[in-house]
């Protein structure tokens, strides 16, 4: 019996099984051999033969955000409109095969746009080069799932479940547990709260499930048993979402506003380029993003050329994106607040910027490469 087989039979074990506090030890034992097996399914099946025709395409610009939805629901129009890069884009099924990259310029970001191919049900099982495509999309800093309007909402509901198939949580935090191997002293079980969604005895019979007899484990939050076994693979991807829903002008305005109001969703139209500016701010604000000005002593802030790092980036990280020497030779920076407009520039000394991370207004405030910067710091780095 292949793989597949086998995650079939678990999924009608579990479909048959009734959820009461009887069986509910059955069904996590079942919810680890069904995690464990589509581990297996998106490994490699041989390590030698012939190379497969794949798209990863490299990783480029601030950030990343990947296109994903069924056939002819618009991803490669939005491509081209969004980035200027030509996607083709047909009235049938299937017409992008590979990945097409496009760049968003924004805000002095590079923000890469992946199209990838369409997806169709059982992709988390290698249907329509499902693999490949949902491989790709875990490189990704941000999913937009693509969908149609004039559709069901089954679509929607079907997307999530072949991402979280292949082990990509959407819009989910991590699970605030620690677990940790050792080679001996058996299991050591703590909590912090009261578990409502799953008990230790569950939790005891899935280590044993994965032949775990030695560990430590910490659980600081109300977690459930899908979160635990996610937990214990330590493969799962969290990564934010946004529901983009396309072909909006054919439906009516108080189908348009039902859907507009659901949390983390936009509604566009690439026929008729409706919405799609407040696309791109919504990918910048979901995406995270902080904008680092580097200055020149005796200068003035250069404002046109950013450095875009992720939120809760530090002056390390500012040195490494500048150049990768600037950190191993670091003696201290100084941090301002950058001053936008231009009139600003022209007129006030470098003693009136004062950071949003700094502490000392309206001086600079010396920092070690520990320290956080915040959005739009004017930032400069002395070496030794």
């Amino acid at each position: 019996m292949g793989i597949t087989e086998k995650i079939k039979e678990i999924e009608e074990e579990m479909a048959r099984t009734q959820k009461n506090k009887a069986t509910e030890y059955h069904l996590g034992l079942l919810k680890a051999k069904l995690a464990r097996y589509r581990a297996q399914l998106l490994e490699p099946t041989a390590k030698s033969g012939a190379a497969g025709t794949g798209f990863d395409v490299q990783k480029s610009g601030d950030a990343r955000v990947a296109l994903i939805g069924f056939p002819s629901v618009g991803k490669s129009t939005l491509l081209s409109k969004a980035t200027h890069t030509a996607s083709e884009a047909a009235a049938y099924e299937f017409t992008t095969l590979t990945a097409i990259p496009g760049v968003i310029e924004y805000k002095g970001a590079r923000i890469q746009l992946l199209d990838l191919p369409g997806i169709v049900e059982g992709a988390s099982q290698g249907r329509g080069r499902g693999r490949q495509v949902v491989s790709t999309a875990k490189t990704a800093d941000l999913i937009l799932i693509m969908l149609d309007a004039t559709k069901s909402e089954e679509q929607k509901h079907l997307l999530e479940l072949e991402l979280d198939a292949v082990g990509i949580r959407l819009n989910k935090p991590k699970p605030d547990v620690v677990f940790k191997k050792k080679t001996t002293g058996g299991i050591t079980f703590n909590t912090t709260v009261k578990l409502t969604k799953t008990d230790e005895k569950t939790i005891r019979t899935i280590l044993a499930g994965y032949k775990l007899h030695n560990c430590d484990i910490m659980i600081r939050e109300d977690i459930t048993t899908d979160e635990f076994i996610d937990v214990l693979i330590g493969t799962r991807k969290y990564m934010p979402c946004l529901y983009v829903y396309n072909k909006v002008d054919a439906i009516s305005l108080e189908q348009v506003d039902k859907l507009a109001r659901q949390p983390k969703t936009v509604v566009i139209s690439c026929e008729m380029d409706l919405n799609l500016d407040y696309l791109v701010d919504r990918i910048w604000e979901e995406l995270h993003l902080v904008k680092i000005y580097t200055k020149k002593r005796g200068a003035h802030p250069d404002l046109s050329d950013p450095i875009c790092l992720r939120k809760g980036a530090t002056i390390e990280d500012v040195c490494n994106g500048i150049h990768r020497s600037l950190a191993a030779n670091f003696r201290y920076g100084l941090i301002w607040v950058g001053c936008t407009h231009s009139f600003c520039l022209e007129t006030l000394t470098d003693r009136y910027y004062k950071g949003k991370s700094s502490k000392f207004s309206p001086y600079a405030q010396k920092v070690s490469l520990s320290h956080q910067v915040q959005d739009e710091d004017v930032v400069s780095i002395f070496t030794k």
